[in-house]
């Protein structure tokens, strides 16, 4: 009994991670319907942005991070107003065809910036600290990655449907010319969007960085990971994505229990069985 309530918190927790690799590709696609190859190379590069600033200025990591935030806004926005937005419209196959050469030269450009060597972001004593939890041991970073992922769901939420630029987003992505005839910028509307989900990339690549190694090659593997938690819970529900994330990490933690060969192959399976049942998703609807 206690083997597997400590399964499903391992999975639970793990689904928080992958819930922070979705969140921003939800949020893009929720807004501009745009479907971004190159989501988790961006992971990948933020986690070198803050190793960088770790190795060069002896930050901890969680203040480098916030100073990737902005930097990471920065090329999040410069990239959907000079290039993305040049892609969007009823063809889906020009950003698909764009986001794939991005994630090539991300990649290459990585390999050539710090080689193939695989890399840690390391957060000293908090690595092995626990906190016991009833009849169970919980570790400090996998909490704290949860913990944020609930917390960039929610400041989502609060952005989206508490605030002008939320009701901006909303206006935008149901109809972007009536939004531009009543003064809003769509193309500056989208880069906004795209931007804000470079800071949630940012905090996934903390979390990704400080809790496995990771190479310049690591982020299609994280895009599929963010693309099955967005399908899972259902495209355009925030708190969905978050559910979703967590079906996967539950999945991933029973196939490791009964084989650690399995581990993968379990997620996916978990997400081909939602698939078979709802193939819309568990909330297809934003419902949050």
């Amino acid at each position: 009994m206690t083997s597997a309530l400590d399964t499903i918190i391992q999975g639970i927790q793990l689904g928080g991670l992958y819930a922070l690799f979705a969140a921003g590709l939800s949020l893009v696609f929720g807004i501009m319907r745009l479907v971004n190859l190159a989501h988790g190379d961006l992971i990948v590069l933020a986690a070198f942005l803050i190793l960088a600033l770790v190795t060069a200025l002896g930050l901890n990591p969680f203040v480098a991070a916030l100073v990737a935030m902005p930097l990471m806004f920065a090329v999040g926005w410069a990239l959907q107003f000079y290039l993305l937005n040049r892609t969007l419209g009823t063809d889906i196959l020009p950003p698909l065809l764009v986001t794939f050469g991005l994630s090539i030269v991300i990649q290459n450009g990585l390999l050539e910036g710090f080689s193939a060597d695989s890399r840690r972001i390391s957060v000293g004593g908090l690595e092995s600290a626990s906190l016991a939890l009833g009849p169970v041991n919980v570790g400090v970073m996998p909490l704290l990655t949860l913990a944020s992922a609930i917390a960039v769901i929610v400041g989502l939420n609060q952005l989206f449907y508490r605030t002008s630029l939320g009701r901006a987003f909303r206006a935008t992505s149901d109809d972007p010319l009536t939004a531009g005839l009543m003064g809003i910028q769509p193309k500056r509307i989208f880069a906004a969007a795209t931007g804000i989900a470079m800071v949630v990339v940012t905090i996934a690549a903390l979390y990704l960085g400080t809790r496995a190694n990771f190479d310049p090659t690591i982020g299609p593997a994280r895009l599929i990971y963010a693309f099955e938690a967005v399908i899972i819970g259902g495209l355009g529900s925030l708190w969905g994505t978050l559910f979703g994330g967590i079906v996967i990490g539950i999945a991933q933690t029973f196939g490791a229990a009964i084989n650690p060969e399995w581990q993968i192959l379990a997620g996916h399976l978990a997400f081909l069985v939602v698939l078979l049942v709802r193939p819309r998703g568990l909330f297809p609807r934003a419902v949050d």
